[in-house]
């Protein structure tokens, strides 16, 4: 059994940054994908960025390309999703994902406004 625990949203004013966490425990992998997903009311979830596969890369979706990065504390089996230059448009709640096995996170709501 694995659980991810997320952390790290908050409000925060256009342009500003934040960093989501998301916290893997129980039965994991070593060198695991986690993907991270957003969903804003009325509307599916959609893919936001990768890391891990194709050799630890970092793939992201074109809205946020430039902006977001994600990447993996193995010592703390933690994955990290740095949101830079938020813009209100971002403003949903974020999950964590683990393919292996379908784990979601909890989520976390992101608001960005002024």
């Amino acid at each position: 059994q694995v659980q991810l625990v997320e952390s790290g949203g908050g409000v925060v004013q256009p342009g500003g940054s934040l960093r989501l966490s998301c916290a893997a425990s129980g039965s994991i992998s070593t060198g695991y994908v986690m993907r991270w997903y957003r969903q804003t009311p009325g509307k599916r979830r959609e893919w936001v960025a990768s890391f891990g596969s194709a050799g630890n890369t970092t793939t992201v979706v074109d809205s946020v390309k430039g902006r977001f990065n994600t990447f993996r504390d193995n010592a703390k089996n933690t994955v990290y999703l740095q949101m830079n230059s938020l813009k209100p448009e971002d403003t949903a709640v974020y999950y964590c994902y683990l393919p292996s096995g379908s784990y979601w996170g909890q989520g976390t709501q992101v608001t960005v406004s002024s």
